[in-house]
């Protein structure tokens, strides 16, 4: 731990509980900077979870120290540092940055052209509008495959991208494909298996990695499960779903018809789905060389009524990773709390909408933000110090290194462009949060080349323009720059966070690890200048820091800094 050298911090311990008793362990001075004191303690794991926060002792003050900050007032367990002894996430996923890909709106393949489509598809020209709120808005298909992704590799490599997640590419009966008909092939209608085994080979050849995304929580009605489940009740796969008696009237993700929810109370159910190497979880990490999952609706899937096995699915779905596939990474789509399944065994990260997308849309977007999923009504319209706080909230509660492997976004297939809600000003601000803040962050397809869509979720899953001339050039040259930044900064991938001003305009916050200390200071509006507090040289187009000096007060803005002697 790191005190200021003029703190009140004459004593230093570190309070655990191993097997649930208080225990208390002396820090000492380990070494001093400029910057201040730094105190260790040597603690034993006892236990499979390591919690633990500072008490900070001086001049008749006792202060802790944990997850969500200092207290003078005694705190409770829930906001304690923790340490996993769990196996770790792969080692390739920190520092990545992820970009997420709707396959019928990527790219289409001149080698491997649509010929045909399924009786539900409506064709779409490339530039037409989606049909957003309507019948056809789920239907609509633009021709982009799985072999058109492989060809646009060299592009999102050059942009600086580490790991692709593309949405679901199992046969459906919508545009989405979160209603599998089946988990048994990769739809032909994105090029079959062939193209998914091509594509993740290309991806390895160039150092990529590819995550796929699986619906744990429902099936499409139109799978064989399903359909064998309602005509026959003494079938094996009648326990897959939750029936009423007379089997037409069944469960269901969100009170759509199409999407029957599954029980993951079913053995069989488990063992098909997601437990041991021979389950579809298991199989297209194998054989297919997807190298993870993105887990659909993870905060459903395993609960319905009395029955809760949201954490046993996800504990049994990392055993299965972790026997077949070890180095592959396990992220869960969660819109709120995702803190029960974060403590060490469960999903390696969630989706941060919670901790991240919201708050940065609430402090950056305005009074006319449409609702999102979850939230009724407009979201709240935050000051930086309000955003701060929601996000060290969210952090607080799991480990660190479940924090770093979240999945940071600005925004995804699931809601309208961030460039729409908030202006092309204000996204520029999003990216340099989204790639300088810790977390991995995603790249939704066109948000680095303007793509817009506000009206609807749907509206968001534009076609990816190609023609060049109607990029946004600048838009195109931040991204690039900002992920080569956080490239080649250590500090930016893997360190450390300090919040060290928040005000309703401007927030400055710092990322460092052992040889290298990164400030970043973005603001929304001009405000008042702060004073340096050190010497610092700009990592951007911008001034450096002198002690004593203003620092730039200028916004819509963002500034990046490495600290000198740091």
């Amino acid at each position: 731990m790191r005190t200021a050298k003029q703190a009140d911090a004459a004593r230093v311990h570190v309070r655990s509980t191993p097997d649930g008793e208080p225990a208390y362990v002396e820090a000492q001075v380990d070494r001093e900077d400029a910057n201040g004191v730094w105190w260790r303690a040597s603690v034993p794991v006892v236990n499979a979870e390591l919690n633990y926060r500072f008490l900070l002792s001086g001049k008749g003050r006792r202060t802790w120290l944990n997850g969500r900050g200092l207290s003078s007032g005694d705190v409770t367990d829930a906001a304690d540092f923790r340490i996993s002894t769990c196996d770790p996430p792969p080692a390739w996923a920190e520092g990545s940055v992820l970009y997420e890909i709707f396959p019928d709106r990527f790219a289409r393949s001149a080698a491997h052209p649509v010929t045909s489509l399924p009786d539900w598809a409506v064709p779409a020209e490339w530039d037409e509008p989606v049909a957003f709120g309507t019948p056809n808005g789920t239907r609509q298909v633009y021709g982009g495959t799985l072999w058109g992704v492989a060809e646009k590799l060299d592009y999102l490599r050059d942009l600086g991208i580490d790991a692709l997640w593309l949405t679901p590419f199992f046969p459906a009966r919508s545009n989405h494909r979160y209603d599998a008909s089946s988990f048994d092939v990769v739809d032909p209608l994105l090029g079959g298996d062939a193209a998914l085994k091509e594509l993740t080979a290309q991806a390895h050849r160039r150092g990529m990695r590819v995550i796929g995304d699986i619906t744990l929580n429902h099936t499409g009605d139109a799978h064989p499960w399903f359909r064998r489940a309602q005509a026959d009740a003494s079938s094996a796969e009648a326990g897959f779903y939750y029936f009423e008696a007379d089997r037409t009237r069944y469960a269901s993700f969100y009170g759509v018809p199409s999407m029957p929810k599954l029980n993951h109370g079913s053995q069989e159910l488990r063992r098909r789905l997601y437990e041991g190497p021979d389950s579809v979880v298991a199989r297209y990490l194998t054989e297919f060389g997807l190298d993870g999952w993105r887990v659909d609706v993870a905060q459903s899937a395993g609960r319905y009524g009395a029955a809760d096995r949201n954490l046993e699915m996800a504990r049994a779905v990392r055993k299965t990773l972790r026997e077949v596939a070890p180095e592959s990474w396990l992220v869960a789509e969660h819109q709120f709390d995702a803190s029960g399944t974060l403590r060490g065994d469960g999903w390696h990260g969630t989706m941060a909408y919670a901790g991240f997308t919201r708050p940065v849309l609430s402090w950056l977007g305005g009074e006319d933000t449409p609702e999102l999923w979850g939230t009724p009504g407009q979201p709240p319209v935050y000051g930086g110090a309000e955003m701060a706080a929601v996000m060290r909230e969210f952090a607080a509660a799991i480990p660190w290194r479940s924090f770093t492997h979240n999945m940071t976004l600005l925004d995804s297939h699931d809601m309208p462009r961030f460039r729409s809600l908030v202006g092309s000003g204000r996204q520029r601000l999003g990216v340099a949060l989204l790639l300088t803040m810790p977390g991995i962050p995603m790249v939704f397809a066109g948000d680095e080349v303007g793509v817009q869509g506000a009206l609807h979720n749907e509206d968001g899953r534009r076609a990816f323009p190609w023609d060049e001339s109607v990029w946004d050039q600048d838009t195109y040259a931040l991204y690039r720059s900002l992920i080569a930044l956080r490239r080649a900064h250590p500090a930016l991938r893997t360190g450390g966070l300090r919040w060290l001003h928040a005000a309703a305009d401007v927030v400055v916050f710092e990322r460092a690890v052992r040889g290298e200390t990164v400030v970043v200071q973005v603001s929304r509006a001009a405000h008042e200048p702060l004073v340096a507090p050190f010497a610092a040289s700009s990592l951007l187009d911008g001034p450096d820091l002198v002690p004593g000096a203003a620092m730039p007060s200028d916004g819509p803005a963002f500034h990046v800094w490495r600290v000198e002697n740091s």
